[in-house]
């Protein structure tokens, strides 16, 4: 089966399951994912799927002329960036790998956490000022939380949330989460959370956690609105996606003193233009803003599940199967 790759041809070397039946029948054309869609059916626009990476536009121009096309597979979580219709429509299954980087993302997601009650930008800048004995003096006169005192609020409870609310756990946060569908008393038990209205969670928790997937519903839920609601002196983590946040109400909302900062892990537009507003906030603000690239998923072990469920996917393609995790509706 050929398969077209717009991604890295280096990951795959390393970490394929190069054992793996479907990944040793298949015929991969690596191309530029950077390049036109013209170089990509040059190359091999007879291909049968079509690995992307999340970041990939895959346009109706483009899955109308790939006669043969059955898949269309995200390397990672996201695929708001695939026409979905496009593809439902021709009968083309699109998937992509949920839960492959979620250890590691909830990792990141707690890690900004318990940076933002540190204070470690703030502390990490007074050290290097040769400020550190003032720096203890004025932690012991105004003694921050820490992740056993706070109570945190998982927007969306996924796989990520999920990992998320164990790693706090142990930590002995009080954890609440909010998802569109209650989760069953069990679920709740086992992860050691509880459920509360939106609403109630943004009002209530210290910390606010974004584990949403980019939809229609989903853009900019993090608005004026939503930022108001938040407890005075809360934080926000967005290890999720960036056109969840209304960027510029973020920044008044922390100009403002209402929120105390936040850590962000995605943004909208990436990559990050110069001119972005949260990058001028945290030239203003540079202990209220810890600014990640989007890195949280990139690491060995997500990549070791990626390869594998997409070739577990691939050979399900080859044997006739449904493959697993379709998000188009077919």
């Amino acid at each position: 089966m050929r398969v077209l790759v717009l991604s890295h041809r280096g990951r795959y070397e390393r970490f394929a399951p190069k054992d793996a039946p479907a990944f040793q029948a298949a015929e991969l054309v690596f191309c530029d994912r950077e390049a036109s869609e013209e170089e990509w059916l040059a190359a091999a626009g007879d291909a049968e799927a079509l690995f992307v990476t999340p970041v990939t536009w895959i346009r109706e121009s483009l899955v109308a002329r790939m006669p043969n096309l059955k898949l269309i597979h995200c390397e990672g979580v996201g695929f708001d960036r695939i026409d979905l219709e496009a593809a439902r429509k021709r009968g083309i299954y699109v998937c992509n790998n949920a839960g492959c980087n979620a250890g590691p993302v909830a990792e990141q997601a707690v890690m900004l956490m318990s940076m933002l009650l540190h204070r470690t930008l703030w502390g990490h800048r007074m050290v290097l000022e040769g400020h550190q004995g003032e720096a203890v003096r004025m932690l012991e006169g105004d003694v921050p939380p820490d992740l056993s005192t706070v109570t945190v609020g998982l927007v969306g409870f996924g796989a990520i949330a999920k990992e998320t609310a164990k790693r706090l756990r142990v930590h002995g946060s009080k954890v609440y989460y909010y998802s569109r569908h209650r989760k069953d008393a069990e679920t709740e038990a086992a992860f050691g959370v509880a459920y509360l209205p939106l609403e109630e969670l943004t009002a209530r928790c210290d910390i606010v956690s974004l584990h949403l997937p980019a939809t229609a519903e989903s853009t900019h839920m993090v608005d004026r609105a939503f930022l108001a609601q938040m407890k005075p002196g809360a934080f926000l983590v967005n290890t999720a996606r960036g056109a969840i946040i209304d960027d510029g109400a973020l920044c008044e909302a922390i100009r403002s003193g209402h929120l105390a900062g936040a850590g962000l892990d995605a943004y909208s537009p990436e990559p990050v233009p110069a001119d972005h507003p949260l990058l001028r906030l945290a030239h203003e603000c540079p202990d209220k803003l810890i600014l990640c690239p989007h890195q949280a998923g990139i690491t060995q072990s997500s990549f070791r599940n990626v390869y594998r469920m997409l070739f577990e996917n691939l050979g399900k393609l080859m044997a006739a199967e449904r493959p697993d995790r379709v998000v188009n509706g077919l």
